[in-house]
């Protein structure tokens, strides 16, 4: 009898254990199965809409992590998510959101706009991989990388706090600092204007665009989204981008450590010749291997110098003055007439 009442309390003690762990995984099964059904609906009413909106919210906040990745995987193929539903899907962490933000259709522009304002760098990485990205899109992911890229100033109301809380002691003390931080930064001054110009690495966003305005042959986009990799003017990578040998571009893409297919791709796209075969190879092929990085990094040192000297030192291209461009191997001379000669001539 004795051995009948420990055995059936130890298998009432298993039940409440087994009904423990299906209570902590419950919510996870009712967000997959709404998900599921909201799936299955091939075209869903403005009231299933809302609904699966009202149900989804809470399922999504309180499920596990593994969950809300299955449940945005699902809802990445479906064409008529909810727009809050998509902003509280594309606003999780990076490692749920990634897949929703990169193939979902039902996502719009404003959505997206959003998250690239609020998210995280990775955020804004994973929405410049989709596809068909529209021009608003295109600078805001140009504008939030400048801004994150940008220091972040302190405001004045918060500086104007700091000074007057501090007693006289502790005022005259920072103050002191302060004055021997600005005597630090003013020796170092000269030093840092003898440093020469630094190649700015080509991360992954820019690598994306691209290649997308490449194969869309939106030469405008590429050449700004070119010199905002560059951080130089527009017009010194225009001239990179119209120089028909294609051997400017190479250059500047070769030292920015471009992949070789990525850059193979870019050079046939605006260059088709660089397409025809030469023995074993392209002209395209031919063109890249005749490039080592360091030369190329050089070259582009060059125009990046040039472009900063010449800033706000622009010459007509006929001018009798016009100085020689370093990437022109043949300058252009052009005979200048004498300031008497103009005058007889107006005399006349």
């Amino acid at each position: 009898m004795w051995r009948c009442v420990r055995v059936g309390a130890f298998v009432s003690e298993r039940f409440r254990e087994l009904e423990s762990l299906g209570a902590s995984r419950r919510k996870d099964v009712v967000l997959l199965a709404t998900v599921t059904s909201f799936d299955s609906l091939r075209h869903p009413r403005k009231s299933d809409l809302h609904q699966f909106a009202e149900l989804f919210h809470p399922l999504f906040e309180t499920s596990s992590d593994e969950a809300r990745r299955q449940a945005a995987a699902v809802l990445s193929r479906s064409p008529h998510v909810p727009a809050s539903v998509a902003l509280q899907i594309g606003s999780a962490p990076i490692a749920i959101a990634a897949i929703f933000l990169t193939r979902a259709p039902a996502i719009d522009d404003a959505t997206l706009l959003e998250i690239i304002k609020t998210g995280s760098p990775a955020h804004a990485t994973a929405i410049a991989r989709r596809e068909n990205l529209s021009v608003r899109l295109v600078d805001a992911l140009v504008d939030r990388r400048q801004t994150a890229a940008s220091p972040v100033l302190p405001s004045v109301a918060s500086v104007k706090a700091a000074l007057s809380a501090p007693t006289d002691e502790t005022r005259l003390a920072r103050e002191e600092k302060l004055r021997d931080e600005l005597k630090t930064l003013a020796r170092q001054q000269p030093h840092r204007a003898e440093q020469p110009l630094a190649i700015p690495p080509l991360d992954s966003l820019h690598e994306t665009l691209l290649c997308r305005f490449a194969r869309l042959g939106e030469i405008n986009l590429f050449t700004g989204a070119l010199a905002d990799a560059l951080s130089c003017r527009p017009e010194l990578a225009e001239r990179m981008v119209l120089d028909v040998s294609g051997q400017q571009l190479a250059t500047t893409l070769v030292a920015l450590a471009m992949p070789q297919d990525d850059l193979r791709f870019v050079l046939g796209t605006f260059y088709p010749d660089l397409g025809e075969r030469l023995g074993g190879k392209t002209r395209g092929d031919a063109l890249i291997s005749a490039l080592t990085p360091e030369l190329a990094r050089e070259r582009l040192l060059g125009w990046l110098e040039a472009d900063r000297e010449d800033f706000h030192q622009h010459q007509p291209y006929l001018a009798a003055d016009r100085a020689a461009d370093p990437r022109s191997t043949h300058p252009v001379k052009v005979a200048a007439r004498s300031v008497s000669t103009d005058r007889k001539t107006l005399r006349r």
